[in-house]
């Protein structure tokens, strides 16, 4: 399972940070920060779930307020 985070679409809500321990306060740039996770376009980041994490990682992207966070299975298949 993969999530992948928009960093330029965050608003600094922090719903996420609150869901899941991935996702770190950035309270200089006023955005969640993705821990560990690889930029693979300009403000775009990757990550591998780690295993046991999946319930976390998906509640983190449904209460996402404006939608920067997507999740997907090993199939590559939206999730959320």
């Amino acid at each position: 399972m993969k999530i992948r985070y928009d960093r330029n679409t965050c608003i600094g809500m922090f719903q996420c940070v609150d869901e899941w321990d991935a996702f770190e306060k950035n309270l200089d740039d006023g955005k969640a920060d993705l821990a560990g996770a690889e930029e693979v376009e300009d403000g775009v980041f990757e990550l591998e779930v780690p295993d046991g994490e999946e319930f976390e990682a998906e509640f983190s992207a449904r209460v996402c307020p404006v939608d920067a966070i997507e999740l997907y299975d090993d199939d590559g298949e939206q999730v959320v």
